[in-house]
């Protein structure tokens, strides 16, 4: 009887976990180990932080849902994981062995690496995981009441640029509606070399669109920025020129600040030689598969993945909700090709698919596959992407609830707009 674990409860998580499920015989176990009871839709924290959404409208209790498809949960966050035993420790010393483990743990958030950033101990918030959009939440509604400058952004180092763009545009939104927008200078910094380069070197006319829709909402913007220190009431930024010097340096005024910090691998995985990258990414093959740990596959934020290219100040390349679900359904025909005595051959396509609400309207971002050269580009804006990504929200919480990873709606609609998970798919005609 085979055991596979799944670490990590969160979009990738769940749906390796439901995926591997369907794929493969009742008689082998699959265990999801995650970081507390709920599973939480990430993509909906910036609504979380201005109060457009609670927390229990986006988090499912899993151990029932996971129960009823015959999983099992350990809601406890894993201490270390031994490669070379097969075996996971968790943080109450339990040991869990393994046929197959799946890593799907997301990222820790470095908000040691620039000094005042953060929301423990820092001067600035976040909207990475659900408590700190609850905490960012509690802290804008002081805000509210005594407004002043804004500043959100992406600082160096990260790869995660659409949620900051979206809180950009939200908190704009948001104060207009209370009447508030006059009183707010609303300035936006990140370390992208310009505006919409979203780590992947532009997706389309990323660049034209967003910077006119930052023109349009009166935000103002420093690309090529590094953030050198955060206090109370002052960021300061420099403002590097093509060459990584300082150009101009910027001393901001801020009473309410969100800025997506750079990610590392999690503690439990870092250091382990020949799993992980120095940051602690996971080093995988074309399969999603370890080299050196061949029982071993990782999908999502955790991924080790280049930079797509060199840029004066550093950035990283995003991993998306698509991206990762492409990466799981390798995962998963992969593992069930070795049970089953196999080659496990099957490349996710990396394909990117993403809905980013804008305050008032919306932006859709297709790319395929992600990664350049690509095969498709297109973005396209209007009130309709507002209106997909909220149903997209309801859909996948349905889909949490329910282990129905793969509605017929989902999968036709993608094959319809030619998207395929794995490489070799036919698209439908």
């Amino acid at each position: 009887m085979t055991h596979v674990v799944v670490l990590g409860a969160g979009l990738g998580g769940i749906a390796a976990a439901y995926d591997l499920r369907a794929a493969l015989d009742k008689d082998h176990r699959i265990t999801v180990v995650g970081d507390g009871p709920y599973f939480n839709f990430t993509p909906s924290n910036p609504w979380i932080a201005v109060g457009w959404r609670k927390p229990e409208q986006i988090r499912v209790s899993l151990e029932g849902p996971l129960g009823k498809q015959g999983i099992a949960f350990k809601s406890v966050p894993a201490q270390s994981v031994q490669p070379d035993n097969k075996r996971l420790v968790l943080v109450d010393g339990e040991v869990i062995d393994y046929d197959y483990l799946v890593i799907t743990s997301g990222p820790r958030l470095a908000f040691d690496e620039v000094t005042g950033l953060g929301p423990n101990g820092g001067f600035t918030h976040s909207i990475c995981t659900g408590p700190h959009a609850e905490h960012a939440w509690e802290a804008y509604q002081t805000f509210l009441s005594h407004p002043g400058p804004v500043v959100v952004g992406a600082v160096q180092g990260a790869s995660c640029y659409g949620p900051a763009y979206e809180f950009a545009m939200i908190v704009d939104a948001d104060l207009r509606r209370r009447k508030l927008r006059d009183l707010v200078p609303l300035t936006f910094v990140t370390a992208e070399p310009y505006i919409g380069h979203m780590g992947l070197g532009g997706i389309g006319d990323s660049r034209g669109m967003l910077e006119a829709a930052l023109r349009q909402r009166d935000i103002r913007w420093i690309a090529n920025a590094k953030v050198t220190s955060i206090d109370a009431h002052v960021i300061k930024v420099d403002e590097m020129d093509d060459q990584g010097h300082v150009h101009r340096s910027h001393e901001l005024p801020h009473a309410y600040t969100m800025f997506i910090p750079a990610f590392t691998g999690v503690p439990a995985l870092r250091g382990v030689e020949g799993l992980t990258n120095p940051r602690g990414f996971v080093v995988i093959d074309k399969h999603q598969r370890n080299p050196t740990f061949p029982q071993v596959f990782a999908a999502g934020v955790c991924v080790a993945i280049p930079p797509v290219e060199a840029t004066p100040v550093p950035t990283g390349a995003p991993k998306t909700g698509f991206m990762i679900e492409s990466m799981v359904g390798a995962i998963v025909a992969n593992i069930k090709s070795d049970v089953e005595g196999r080659p496990a051959e099957a490349e996710a396509t990396w394909n990117a698919v993403c809905l980013a609400d804008m305050g008032d309207t919306g932006a859709a971002f297709v790319a395929l596959p992600q990664m350049p050269p690509r095969n498709v580009v297109w973005v396209k804006e209007g009130k309709w992407v507002r209106l997909a990504k909220a149903a997209f929200e309801k859909y996948f919480l349905n889909k949490v609830r329910t282990g129905n990873t793969h509605p017929v709606i989902e999968t036709y609609v993608l094959k319809l707009l030619g998207i395929r998970s794995l490489k070799g798919e036919r698209t439908a005609k």
